[in-house]
C-alpha cells in the first residue's frame, strides 16, 4: 500500500516555474514506478511523465518534454515535478501516482497500471 501527497501548487505567471512534490508514504515506495498526471476542467485526464523506481529512466509526454523534469528520492520517499517555462495550457489539477508493474510497461504504453493516486495540487497559470 502506498500514500501520495501532493504540494506546491499555485498561482504563478506565464514564464515562471513551480516545483511540485508528491510525499509518499508505505513500506514499498522504493520499488514503485511514480507518474505525474494533469487534469484540466472539462478535458480528460493525461500523462505528464512518469519515473522508474530506481530514479534513474524517465519518460515525458511530448507536449512537456524540455520543460518539465521529473525526480525521485526514496530515502525521503519523495517524487518531484520541476515546471519551467509555463504556460496558460498548462493549468490543471496535478496528480502524482505510483505502480508495481514493470517499467517497460509504464513507459510504453503511458498513464495505464497506476494503482495509488494523490488528491492533486491545482497549478494555475495567469497569461
Amino acid at each position: 500500500q502506498v500514500q501520495l501527497v501532493e504540494s506546491g501548487g499555485g498561482l504563478v505567471q506565464a514564464g515562471g516555474s513551480l516545483r511540485l512534490s508528491c510525499a509518499a508514504s508505505g513500506r514499498t515506495f522504493s520499488t514503485h514506478n511514480v507518474g505525474w498526471f494533469r487534469q484540466a476542467p472539462g478535458k480528460e485526464r493525461e500523462f505528464v511523465a512518469a519515473i522508474r523506481w530506481n530514479g534513474v529512466d524517465t519518460v515525458y509526454a511530448d507536449s512537456v518534454k524540455g520543460r518539465f523534469t521529473i525526480s525521485k528520492d526514496n530515502a525521503q520517499k519523495m517524487v518531484y515535478l520541476q515546471i519551467n517555462s509555463l504556460k496558460p495550457e498548462d493549468t490543471s489539477v496535478y496528480y502524482c501516482a505510483a505502480t508495481s508493474a514493470p517499467w517497460i510497461v509504464v513507459s510504453t504504453t503511458p498513464g495505464t497500471k497506476f494503482l495509488y493516486w494523490g488528491q492533486g495540487t491545482q497549478v494555475t497559470v495567469s497569461s
